[in-house]
């Protein structure tokens, strides 16, 4: 089967540009793998009109309006390659079919590596978090923790005390040197010094217990995990952009890659996840592919 446009992850980002392309008339693929990067988490945060609402009823709504189009189509499956060019790439899937595009449109393919505390991953969207705009403030003004895996701590750790009274967790990870100290101390952060040891679950938050036996009640846990891309990225030759924590596809300002005929957008293409984000970049992605499709890359 042929289509103007497959779109690769069918989240936030990939309904967003989907719905662009299927207002503009244009036949249209979305294969999701159905492991959205947010499904961990019980409510998302931050997007006008939706503030509060779990992440899967907000993509089931979007999914029920885009799916209203006639021109789209819907894939449950996972793309294992993507070759060809502009006008006429091909995309298989796990299951060996395979679909025409003439355009790409990458709104996937990102996951995130935890680090490797006990108890911790089974936390990681509850109580244990990496954006304090989409979950700082339900934390309260107590209790809220930063463990540090390497020196970009200190990120969290200047950013959090707007949220609640913060604790930095050194965890062996960092020393922080003069001029980081009065940093972090002019904001208010207190920093503990020593490993961690696990994490435990409790009623109103969670546990950290130190490797010395020290044991510090938290409302909330804050990390900054690595992120890696799916191996379909570098299948597809996109050039990347190096962040500190991992890298991202390189888009200009309409979200095209450095391969004539994809387009990236969404976390895969954006150092900060939020839905928001995603649906704003995902907007620009399809009107993007469409300007494209009409007028050439």
């Amino acid at each position: 089967m042929s289509f103007d446009t497959v779109i690769i992850g069918g989240s936030y980002a990939g309904m967003a540009a989907g719905l662009q392309l299927a207002r503009g008339r244009r036949d249209i693929l979305l294969v999701d793998a159905g492991q959205p990067r947010n499904r961990f988490a019980s409510h998302s945060h931050g997007f006008l009109t939706q503030d509060g609402t779990p992440p899967a009823e907000i993509a089931a709504e979007a999914r029920g309006q885009l799916m209203e189009y006639p021109t789209v189509e819907w894939r449950t499956g996972q793309v294992e390659a993507v070759t060809g060019g502009v006008d006429n790439f091909l995309v298989e899937l796990a299951d060996g079919s395979t679909y025409q595009a003439r355009r790409i449109i990458l709104a996937a393919g990102v996951t995130d590596e935890l680090p490797s505390l006990p108890g911790l991953a089974e936390q990681w969207g509850k109580s244990v978090f990496h954006c304090p705009y989409c979950h700082g403030y339900e934390l309260g003004k107590e209790g809220i923790g930063v463990l540090a895996t390497s020196e970009l701590a200190m990120h969290h750790g200047l950013m959090l005390p707007d949220w609640g009274a913060t604790t930095l967790f050194l965890n062996d990870a960092f020393e922080p040197n003069a001029e980081q100290l009065a940093q972090l101390k002019a904001r208010g952060t207190q920093i503990e010094y020593g490993a961690a040891a696990r994490l435990d679950e409790q009623a109103d938050g969670v546990e950290l217990m130190m490797q010395d036996g020290r044991v510090f009640p938290l409302s909330g846990l804050f990390v900054a995990p690595r992120i890696h891309l799916s191996p379909l990225v570098a299948q597809l030759g996109c050039e990347l952009e190096e962040l500190p924590l991992g890298s991202i596809v390189k888009t200009d300002a309409l979200q095209a890659t450095s391969v004539p005929g994809v387009f990236a957008c969404g976390d895969v293409a954006r150092a900060m996840g939020s839905v928001s984000f995603s649906v704003a970049d995902g907007a620009m992605a399809g009107l993007s592919a469409h300007r494209t499709l009409m007028f050439g890359c």
